[in-house]
């Protein structure tokens, strides 16, 4: 019986947004838990590691595993994962517990454990959409889900402070587990997996080689397509210098707005602005996908976020400030899906976890890299300097996109791909 891809996808991301929210709203918990209880900077800094690293590290493995094994029980099963560790954090928290550092404990323990089942799951989704969707509606598909995403991150903040407020942290992560297994639930017995996809499983566990064969076979594969590493790499840039738009610009607008009574309604009305203009441009993915070759677009967006990431810097009203950062969010996802879609599209099924592994190993690292170098720098240089500076460096990775003859043939294969289907 043939498939309704629509359907399936509609499936698989409602369950996949369920367990999102309940992922992010346990996650401000805990972020908000550690920094009223502790109010340390170290403790901070150790969370953030704790809820970093380990994704980093298994990414590469998961890879392996998105390539070797049914890509569906994978996200489940890293899904459930970190929903029976909430479940096990929540059980602790109800027997009443004071010791503060024993509750800090288990609450690392839950985010690293958060982390590896986040570098597990990443990969194998962004292998499994392409078995679900067709090529010619990747593009939408991942701007629609880049909008939900931000949807999430826009209202799970407000909705987990609001909990807080009426309910105990153990009700947060059950909040969690109910969220995971009703999504859980859906991907597992209503989502379908096609024919072809569980051929190439069969053939991938055939070939019986270990995991670090397959592993040193995959990062071959990306050095040997110059699309591919080119791709990362420019990505690898491109999240580095927009790393101090994405952490500095609340020091920056208590800095220059002022330190007064309406600081945190400041900082509250970013966040808004740049989570709403991500979603509003994940939509509007939907109505225009972008320039036929897609190289085109990912060096469209650059510009684009590079010129508002500038304009940030030398913007002295905050009205106007607010509206420029809610437009470099509608640039935002035209980057994130469009360069996503291109790998989709382009590197073979068989490949397809481990190349989606190296990518989040990227995404992950990165930014953090980013704030050991601009973190320490803007306490010595202005925070607009650094602004304007990364925007324009954001604006020049355009140069190279658009002179680059493989990236600009890997665009053209993409629009022979979507003409043949």
């Amino acid at each position: 019986m043939e498939i309704n891809w629509k359907k399936n996808t509609a499936l698989f991301m409602t369950g996949q947004a369920l367990s999102l929210f309940g992922t992010m709203t346990v996650q401000y918990a805990i972020l908000w838990h550690v920094t009223l209880k502790s109010q340390s900077g170290t403790m901070m800094m150790f969370f953030t590691l704790v809820g970093m690293l380990p994704m980093f590290f298994i990414s590469p493995f998961a890879g392996v595993w998105a390539d070797r094994y049914n890509r569906k029980y994978i996200i489940n099963i890293a899904d459930g994962s970190i929903a029976l560790v909430s479940l096990i954090v929540a059980v602790y928290l109800m027997l009443g517990v004071q010791d503060d550092s024993a509750t800090y404990t288990i609450l690392f323990i839950c985010a690293f454990v958060r982390s590896l089942g986040q570098g597990v799951q990443t990969p194998a989704v962004g292998a499994f959409i392409p078995q679900i969707v067709p090529q010619e509606h990747l593009t939408r598909i991942n701007g629609l889900q880049a909008s939900i995403q931000s949807l999430i991150f826009l209202g799970t903040p407000m909705i987990a402070a609001a909990l807080m407020a009426v309910a105990s942290l153990e009700t947060l992560f059950l909040v969690d587990v109910v969220t995971a297994a009703i999504g859980i639930a859906i991907v597992l017995f209503f989502v379908k997996v096609p024919a072809e996809a569980h051929a190439l499983i069969a053939a991938a566990q055939q070939k019986g080689t270990g995991y670090f064969h397959e592993l040193k076979e995959g990062l071959k594969y990306v050095r040997s397509h110059g699309y591919v590493l080119r791709t990362i790499i420019i990505t690898a840039f491109f999240v580095f210098l927009i790393s101090p738009a994405s952490f500095l610009t609340p020091l920056q607008v208590v800095r220059n707005f002022g330190d007064d009574d309406w600081r945190v309604w400041r900082l509250s009305a970013i966040e808004i602005a740049f989570s709403s203009g991500m979603m509003i441009g994940g939509i509007l993915i939907g109505m225009w996908p972008g320039f036929k070759n897609r190289v085109h677009t990912m060096a469209m967006s650059c510009i684009f976020c590079g010129i508002t990431c500038a304009a940030l810097g030398i913007t002295p009203i905050f009205w106007v400030y607010l509206a420029i950062m809610a437009v470099m969010g509608l640039g935002v996802p035209y980057y994130n899906a469009t360069s996503m879609v291109l790998l989709q599209t382009t590197v073979e099924p068989a490949f397809m976890g481990r190349v989606m592994s190296v990518f989040t190993m990227v995404s992950s690292c990165i930014m953090p890299m980013g704030m050991l170098l601009f973190g320490p720098l803007a306490d010595r240089v202005s925070i607009d300097i650094l602004l304007i500076i990364t925007g324009i460096l954001i604006s020049l990775l355009g140069i190279p996109m658009m002179t680059s003859k493989t990236l600009r043939a890997a665009g053209v294969r993409h629009l022979q791909a979507d003409v043949k289907s």
